[in-house]
């Protein structure tokens, strides 16, 4: 064999063959691969629940309306009844249901960590009505030291009082189906009671 052929038979070998070392990037091994797959589910729901705790914590306490329908309701009662004092023996129970009405709903937004309603009960004008907040002629005679205007209050009536029983019921009733175990029977309670109340007052 010539020089010449064995030349181009040792060019024609090393082709496509580099002899030089191979470039190597960073591997994963099979473990590796496994713990990774297996902690990133975990990861996504550690994030979706502290996403979720942060929400409900920013939503305001359902029971704290209820609590301030109670208040309102029991503040309506004690107006009627002063305008018609023959309706104690119907009206002043439920007046008396109400109130409780608003301390159990106010405990129970306590128990959990949050604020009761501040909304006070309406206040009862001379005839049984609320009475309105002063209007500005009202405050600039008060502030005058002359009397002001008469205003004619308005009377409240039986069947005001059991359109905000019927309210009052269809707010806690459509709570029932979305709260929590330990809640359902306090509000579901508090549906029937108002639900009742209306009947007794038709």
């Amino acid at each position: 064999m010539s020089e010449a052929t064995a030349g181009r038979r040792q060019a024609g070998s090393t082709v496509g063959h580099p002899t030089g070392p191979r470039a190597t990037g960073p591997t994963l091994d099979r473990r590796r691969v496994l713990r990774l797959a297996l902690a990133l589910p975990a990861a996504a729901a550690l994030v979706s629940g502290c996403s979720g705790v942060t929400a409900r914590r920013k939503e305001p306490d359902p029971l704290v309306a209820l609590a301030d329908a109670a208040r309102a309701d029991a503040a309506l009662a004690a107006a009627a009844l002063a305008a018609d004092p023959g309706l104690s023996a119907r009206i002043e129970p439920l007046r008396a249901a109400r109130a409780e009405h608003a301390a159990a709903l106010d405990a129970e937004v306590v128990r959990v960590g949050g604020a009761p309603g501040t909304a006070a009960p309406t206040n009862v004008g001379p005839t049984g009505a609320p009475a309105a907040p002063p209007t500005g002629s009202a405050q600039a005679s008060a502030a005058a030291g002359t009397s002001p205007p008469s205003v004619t209050p308005r009377v409240v009536t039986l069947a005001q009082v059991r359109d905000a029983l019927a309210a009052s019921h269809r707010g806690a009733a459509d709570l029932v189906p979305g709260l929590p175990a330990e809640r359902v029977g306090l509000v579901a309670s508090v549906a029937a009671c108002c639900a009742a109340y209306a009947v007794v007052l038709a």
